[in-house]
């Protein structure tokens, strides 16, 4: 992977990361035949939930992300859309479009039981039910380019992936046959996949993928997302030492699938982006919104559980309120945007119309879109639950996203290196809307709706 002045980064990774887990280069599959044997290659990595500023931590140990960052382009910052959750994000990186125009409001497609129960968020619907704008893979498949992803988001059932290796992946998929074959995994880890591992594993299993896609299918496109480093920011907060130690673990993850692309004869070839979905924060203090909402008959109890046409959903540092019976709107969400701005630990209540200059949907494009937005004070956090009180204090700090875009915690990650990248470039600060066009341009693609420009201070 050459740079601007000539040096090749492939070997300060190779000198940084000898010591690790190599047995994917040590047992490289073969192309397939199936390849694109010219042509520029990029590969989009996401290391899920990681924030800015970590990276400016000396003592955080991910030699093989500065050596990138050193060889190539980075972002002082890059802002996230709202919500700033993961899938909204990942789904923005690959339109170059906010929630207003792919409505991607959640980790799934938000729906309302028809008796009047709590919210649900499903994941696995198909990708045309829930994204609804122009994707980078959509582009290529135009032109006859092919996409390989590994526990990408919001892409079930997409007809334009050829290469998958899902967070639930299919036992019988080409890519997890090829696994099995090399001895990576049994097919029983792969039926039983998600159930009874833990985060590490997986996203070990997944660089398995990574690399085998990569270098035996060799599509023009490779989306690569890393997750525990979120999973584990959750449980035991923003920058712990859970969180570093995950932090270390995709840089390793990152570092093997350079080397086997290096082994493979790839580098010159391709342009390695590595981006975060949104920062994080830690909290201490707790509101289950849904408490009011029972508090004022809202909520009733009905065969054991609460039901209604008014339902809050948590994310975190955001809370979406939606009612479901529009004739309760009108009067419902002035009551309810005055109550909430009273409550301790809220910093802003957004009706529906407030919320759109921001990046929300309208109601009016959207079912996905919510009539009141809640986002929460440094240090709060919204979750589930109707037992009362509503606000608790909680001890040892636990880890959130979801807070406006502007919260500098949520400030994410950009670093772009390889074929395509200029050396020792600082872009300052960027949004995350800028990602999509700047692929679409070093592979040659069009994305019509995506309307910011792409970062091409920083390519050659």
């Amino acid at each position: 992977m050459g740079d601007a002045a000539g040096h090749d980064t492939s070997d300060a990774a190779s000198e940084t990361t000898h010591t690790a887990d190599v047995r994917s280069a040590t047992s490289l599959p073969t192309n397939d035949g199936t390849a694109a044997t010219s042509g520029p290659i990029v590969v989009l990595i996401t290391i899920d939930g990681f924030p800015a500023r970590a990276l400016q931590d000396p003592r955080l140990p991910m030699p093989t992300l500065r050596m990138l960052e050193a060889n190539g382009a980075h972002a002082e910052a890059m802002q996230p859309i709202n919500p700033t959750v993961t899938w909204p994000n990942h789904t923005a990186l690959i339109t170059g479009v906010n929630a207003s125009g792919h409505h991607v409001m959640a980790n799934g497609l938000i729906t309302a039981p028809s008796d009047g129960s709590a919210l649900e968020v499903k994941p696995w619907v198909p990708k045309d039910e829930l994204v609804h704008a122009r994707t980078l893979y959509d582009a290529l498949a135009e032109k006859g380019m092919s996409t390989g992803q590994v526990d990408w988001v919001a892409i079930y059932g997409a007809n334009h992936i050829r290469w998958s290796f899902a967070e639930r992946p299919d036992v019988e998929s080409p890519i997890a046959r090829d696994l099995v074959a090399q001895g990576l995994v049994t097919q029983n880890d792969i039926a039983t996949f998600g159930s009874n591992d833990s985060p590490a594993w997986r996203d070990q299993i997944w660089t398995d993928a990574a690399i085998d896609i990569l270098t035996r299918h060799t599509p023009n496109l490779l989306l690569f997302h890393l997750l525990q480093t979120d999973t584990l920011q959750h449980e035991y907060g923003a920058l712990s030492p859970a969180a570093y130690a995950a932090f270390a673990a995709a840089d390793a993850s990152i570092a093997r699938l350079i080397d086997a692309a290096r082994a493979a004869g790839l580098l010159d070839r391709i342009t390695f982006i590595i981006a975060s979905d949104h920062g994080f924060a830690s909290y201490t203090h707790t509101i289950r919104p849904n408490v009011a909402l029972v508090q004022q008959g809202l909520l009733r109890m009905q065969g054991g559980s609460f039901k209604g046409k008014v339902w809050f959903l948590p994310e975190g540092g955001e809370a979406s309120l939606f009612i479901r019976d529009k004739a309760m709107r009108a009067a419902l969400v002035p009551k309810l945007k005055a109550y909430f701005e009273r409550v301790p630990g809220i910093a802003h209540v957004y009706t529906n119309e407030e919320s759109q200059q921001f990046g929300i949907p309208s109601l009016k494009a959207t079912d996905q879109a919510s009539d009141v937005y809640l986002v929460a004070k440094p240090g709060y956090a919204f979750i589930d639950g109707t037992d009362a009180p509503m606000m608790r204090d909680i001890a040892p700090a636990r880890g959130a996203h979801g807070y406006l875009n502007t919260n500098a915690d949520m400030e994410a990650l950009f670093i772009a290196s390889g074929a395509h990248i200029r050396r020792g470039v600082d872009l300052g600060a960027i949004t995350n809307l800028r990602v999509a066009p700047t692929i679409a341009k070093i592979l040659d693609v069009s994305l019509p709706d995506a309307k910011q420009a792409p970062l091409t201070e920083a390519l050659k």
